[in-house]
């Protein structure tokens, strides 16, 4: 008797836990849930590099409206320049990054089915999944970091003519 009440709780424990994992699988299988995460961390992306944007600028502004010589204009704009570069390098590559995971795993999962139905056995399956999985991943590593490098190259670079610039044509009035 005290055995089957102490068991009513764990059952109950057990099938609370069940029924909360098939809502949670139920949820996540909904592609309008993908969706919202999507654009949620897109927002939450963008919300913070163009607070990091305005953040630099008024940096370098309140930078070059202390300056008194023009010799030192260069100094401001290149480290502005080299942030909002590897910002917008960062950015590009967590971008990247949504667009080669679906498609790496994709890909991934056509070899596998590929190797199966070549008669391979489940053992070297396992272990060509192994290797394949360290293979892929290595290479969309290597690819988003050499996106992301040129992208914040290009960035920094084109950043500092235009900070040079507005420099030049926005000349500083003391008074």
């Amino acid at each position: 008797m005290t055995e089957t009440k102490e068991q009513e709780p764990l059952q109950q424990q057990e099938n609370q836990s069940i029924i909360s994992s098939m809502f949670l699988i139920k949820i996540m299988s909904k592609r309008r849930t993908w969706v919202f995460l999507f654009v949620s961390v897109y927002t939450i992306l963008l919300s913070i590099s163009w607070n990091f944007l305005k953040t630099v600028l008024s940096w370098y502004e309140s930078t070059m409206s202390n300056s008194s010589t023009s010799a030192s204009a260069g100094w401001p704009a290149l480290y502005a320049s080299v942030l909002l570069g590897v910002a917008f390098g960062v950015l590009s590559m967590v971008a990247a990054l949504a667009v080669a995971v679906p498609a790496t795993l994709v890909t991934w999962i056509t070899i596998l089915v590929l190797l199966t139905f070549a008669g391979k056995p489940r053992r070297d399956l396992v272990l060509e999944g192994k290797k394949l999985t360290a293979d892929i991943t290595g290479f969309v590593v290597k690819v988003l970091i050499k996106e992301g490098n040129i992208v914040a190259a290009l960035c920094a670079v084109l950043g500092y003519f235009a900070l040079v610039r507005r420099n030049k044509e926005d000349p500083v009035v003391d008074y």
